[in-house]
């Protein structure tokens, strides 16, 4: 590595002579192959002639390379196209010398000669640079890498998982600039005819079922899965074999999103919970969603927020006719409109400050806009708020719904679809028992409005505002606790674009009054969670970093539930999608209800167990959380 330093500083210098040697070699060379004589011959009778052909040929040379940069690459990273510039300014100055020839009539060499050295030149200019730069990487692998040897200081142990291209760029770039950084130990491949081969000099040295033992061997500080076209079960297991180590694990992600960003090292990144799940990809049928959408006017309320701003993103895929985004937080609303028109520029696209309880604004806005479909994902969602400030949530979800509904009621949009939850299903708080309410506002409305009012129920949305992933990174990150409520709560999580993807489709099924519940497959245990993203980040659970049980907060139970009990479960033409049976409810009864939570509203002073005493009575299935969590 010094001596590469030393000899970097007369780089210049240095890459003249051999041009210039080049040069001299290829009109020599030239000479032999067009006169048919010896290099004696050609030395003792044509010296003064090619002596002087090569010195204006030096100075062309030079001339056309500094003015076009040829000597600011760097040879290390030379590729294809930079070989190419080489061959294109050797014939240019071939050119520039023979065009002087004749304007000037000098007695150098014939053109014929001339343009065969212009040949022979670009290919030995390319051959030693090729040389060269071998020579660089190697020395750059034998002297900046200790490969299978003890870790230098400040360096960290490195195994990479996949022995594809993907691990070839990643060795090349540790190789050419990151040597001080990552000591290689080896690949791992499944493979079994590519043990003991290697890739870009890394050895490959065992498959899944070895990683442990090699982790533990070689004091693997760093795991690189590199393999980016993999189905999400074997990523599942792979990554599973991986906590059982105690290196950190990071991963290249799908070869889209690498095309996009063209780079591939740089896009290594920390595990995801999405990994950790290991879903399939959902199949959307686009069409069908694209008729309901194409050139029609669509609203989404709470366009801000988690899923409102993700339906946002995958509706104007389907060129709307206008895309109406109404919330009540400007911040978030502005960073969505801002994103939006960014990327689709043509799109009509307004965004609109408005409140779902200010009923007489809606009014407004609905007729001005005439949607002809409506998602509704305006609501507070965080059930420990919601339970100390439970009047909010009667105002916003329940009454902003009900003056939701009403408008596209009154103003005749196609199809109405509420952003429901799991805790909807038997719920055990304030936040819970207000989607309920809202559900059944929705199927109520259905039996009396030409609207087709439909809702679509899911669970836990990674990466949503105030979720337990984003939650978990951070307190990593800043060395812990991670804090879990009880160790054997349980959730069902999706990621915000599926949950988006399959309230799309589900909205093509609706006929109205269905309640859609998505499968959201297993669900997992909490602390479970928190375990495999400590370890995959690097550390030991309650060694490195302590897992802390605060208790239930208040309103929470162990596990939720995607349907109730009574209301059963058909399926619909996608897998992951089904309906629940619509419940016998009229409007007369929701009327009813809404007059008992008023009654709540109007009061100066409330009393919370009276609030939950009153959810009792208008959603039967209400229950307090010490009832369930037994």
């Amino acid at each position: 590595m010094e001596r590469i330093k030393k000899i970097s500083k007369y780089r210049t210098i240095i890459l003249i002579l051999m041009d210039t040697l080049c040069i001299t070699i290829a009109y020599y060379l030239g000479a032999i192959l067009t006169t048919d004589t010896t290099l004696f011959e050609v030395s003792h009778y044509y010296a003064y002639r090619i002596s002087r052909t090569v010195i204006i040929s030096v100075i062309i040379y030079q001339l056309v390379f500094q003015l076009a940069q040829g000597y600011r690459s760097i040879i290390r990273y030379e590729e294809g196209k930079d070989y190419l510039k080489y061959f294109g300014l050797s014939m240019l100055s071939s050119i520039i010398i023979c065009v002087i020839r004749k304007t000037f009539g000098l007695h150098i060499a014939t053109p014929k000669l001339i343009i065969l050295a212009g040949v022979f030149i670009s290919f030995l200019m390319i051959s030693y640079r090729i040389i060269a730069r071998y020579i660089l990487v190697s020395d750059l692998v034998n002297k900046g890498i200790s490969i299978n040897k003890k870790k230098e200081e400040g360096q960290q142990n490195l195994i990479i998982i996949g022995a594809g291209n993907a691990a070839h760029e990643i060795i090349k770039t540790i190789k050419i600039r990151m040597q001080e950084k990552y000591n290689i130990i080896g690949i791992i491949d499944d493979n079994k005819k590519r043990l003991n081969y290697t890739v870009s000099g890394v050895k490959i040295i065992g498959n899944r079922n070895d990683i442990e033992r090699i982790c533990k061997e070689n004091d693997v500080d760093l795991i690189f899965f590199s393999i980016a076209n993999i189905d999400n079960e074997n990523k599942k297991q792979l990554l599973n074999i991986c906590q059982k180590t105690n290196a950190k694990v990071r991963i290249l992600p799908g070869m889209n999103e690498i095309i996009r960003e063209k780079k591939l090292f740089e896009n290594l990144r920390d595990v995801e919970i999405e990994d950790i799940l290991g879903r399939d990809p959902i199949k959307l049928d686009n069409k069908n969603i694209e008729s309901l959408i194409k050139e029609k006017v669509i609203l989404v309320t709470g366009a801000g927020g988690s899923i409102g701003s993700e339906l946002c993103r995958q509706i104007v895929k389907y060129k709307p006719k206008k895309l109406v985004m109404l919330d009540i937080y400007e911040n978030n609303l502005y960073d969505i409109e801002q994103e939006l028109k960014f990327k689709f520029p043509k799109m009509c696209i307004d965004a609109v400050i408005a409140s779902v309880r200010d009923k007489k604004r809606l009014n407004q806005i609905f007729e001005r806009y005439r949607p002809y479909l409506v998602f509704h994902a305006a609501a507070h969602k965080h059930v420990p708020l919601m339970e100390n400030s439970p009047l909010e949530a009667i105002k916003n979800n329940i009454f902003g719904t009900y003056n939701v509904v009403c408008a596209c009621d009154e103003f005749e949009v196609k199809r109405f679809i509420l952003i429901s939850t799991d805790k909807a299903v038997n719920p055990t708080n304030i936040m819970g028992a207000t989607k309920r309410m809202c559900e059944m506002i929705v199927q109520a409305k259905n039996k009396v409005s030409k609207t087709e009012f439909a809702a679509v129920r899911f669970g836990n949305v990674l990466g949503s505002n105030g979720s337990v992933v984003p939650l978990f990174k951070k307190q990593i990150a800043e060395g812990g606790p991670v804090t879990v409520t009880h160790k054997d709560i349980t959730r069902f999580f999706m990621t915000i674009p599926e949950a988006v993807e399959l309230v799309l489709q589900a909205m093509t099924y609706a006929d109205g009054g269905e309640i859609f519940v998505l499968d959201m497959g297993e669900p997992v245990k909490i602390y479970d969670l928190a375990v495999s993203l400590i370890k995959l980040s690097g550390y030991v659970p309650d060694e490195d970093i302590e897992i802390k049980v605060t208790g239930l907060r208040p309103g929470e139970k162990l596990y939720e539930e995607l349907l109730m009990g009574e209301e059963g479960l058909e399926k619909t033409a996608h897998d992951k999608i089904f309906v629940a049976e619509p419940l016998d409810i009229t409007m007369e009864k929701i009327e009813e209800k809404l007059d008992s939570l008023n009654k709540l509203l109007e009061k100066e002073n409330f009393d919370k167990q009276e609030v939950k005493d009153t959810f009792k009575e208008i959603v039967p299935t209400f229950k307090e959380p010490d009832e369930v969590n037994k």
